[in-house]
């Protein structure tokens, strides 16, 4: 006579109510939840508010992050400008990259001149010639002056800390400045840009991605960036341990040796403080498997205006920088 345990029944019962992995259910990558994360926050935050801008420069996250927006509305056409602060030292081929992809995809660029604000008067030159931290004012006059209730931007967590502690949907008060005190949670993926007159919100759907899970997509997606992301011959100095670009804005100092050298670059911002690594990754494979190695994210590694102060994004931020 055979016998059934408690144990055994148990364990039948339990098997039975544990569910079953379906074979026909498609399971989803990393990338693929990242993009359609970012999706999600692009669609919900239009839906919401009046008059979005997103903000491109033609880096490679305002890049991705237009892509993203242009499959979020497709076949439809991104129903937003575009809003680009120049300060007016920005790469040649990034602003030429930036004029060819708006034609492309039949967009309405916003320019917003940092150098148009110093020949009024309104702004200063800094005594080391930076400008990105000048972009801040005329951010805010742009988006004052076309009354822009919400503006997406390419910040990324993992670059700074400042942007680490920042919400995927992050509210700005009349003056168009952050506190980092009076966020609002963001539970379940439910996102809230909702404001009051003279308010409006920032957006950043590329919050939960990596510098790694950039290139990754964008070599899944086939993007085209600029030539300077990848390894080309240019003229530099090393200035505070990093590369800089010889040009009109960055001239090179007592002391300083031109050296023509190898190198590409991880992000693009003003040309007089956004620094060089030498490289070989002349391919997007090439660069993936060079990110992958790294441990210092770009920003930390290549930008001076973020090496002024040990809270010097924050700052920024808190004043209404991007």
């Amino acid at each position: 006579m055979t016998t059934t345990t408690t144990n055994e029944v148990l364990t039948d019962v339990t098997t039975d109510l544990a569910p079953r992995a379906s074979t026909d259910q498609p399971v989803l990558s990393q990338l693929d939840v990242l993009e359609a994360e970012a999706i999600l926050v692009i669609r919900e935050v239009t839906a919401e508010l009046e008059r979005p801008v997103l903000l491109f420069s033609g880096g490679k996250d305002s890049v991705v992050m237009l892509h993203l927006a242009a499959k979020a509305f497709w076949p439809a056409p991104v129903p937003f400008p575009v809003l680009h602060v120049d300060t007016g030292h920005n790469f040649p081929e990034v602003l030429a990259y930036r004029d060819a992809t708006v034609e492309r995809l039949g967009l309405r660029l916003e320019v917003a001149s940092v150098q148009d604000w110093i020949d009024d008067g309104r702004l200063r030159e800094r005594p080391d010639g930076t400008r990105n931290p000048l972009q801040t004012r005329p951010l805010l006059d742009a988006i004052a002056r076309h009354r822009f209730d919400g503006v997406f931007g390419g910040g990324r967590r993992d670059e700074e800390k400042a942007r680490a502690k920042e919400r995927i949907v992050s509210l700005r008060d009349e003056f168009g400045q952050w506190d980092p005190r009076n966020q609002r949670p963001e539970l379940w993926s439910l996102f809230n840009p909702r404001h009051r007159p003279g308010e409006h919100v920032r957006a950043f759907p590329l919050s939960n991605w990596t510098e790694l899970d950039v290139w990754r997509y964008v070599e899944r997606e086939g993007i085209e960036l600029p030539d300077l992301y990848y390894a080309h011959e240019r003229e530099v100095v090393e200035r505070d341990g990093m590369l800089i670009a010889v040009g009109p804005w960055s001239p090179p100092r007592d002391g300083e040796a031109v050296e023509r050298r190898r190198v590409r670059y991880r992000t693009v911002g003003d040309m007089s403080c956004t620094g060089a690594v030498e490289s070989d990754a002349a391919t997007v494979a090439d660069v993936v498997a060079e990110v992958a190695a790294t441990r210092v994210t770009e920003r930390g590694a290549t930008r001076a205006d973020d090496r002024l102060s040990e809270a010097a994004m924050e700052d920024r931020k808190k004043e209404g920088y991007f």
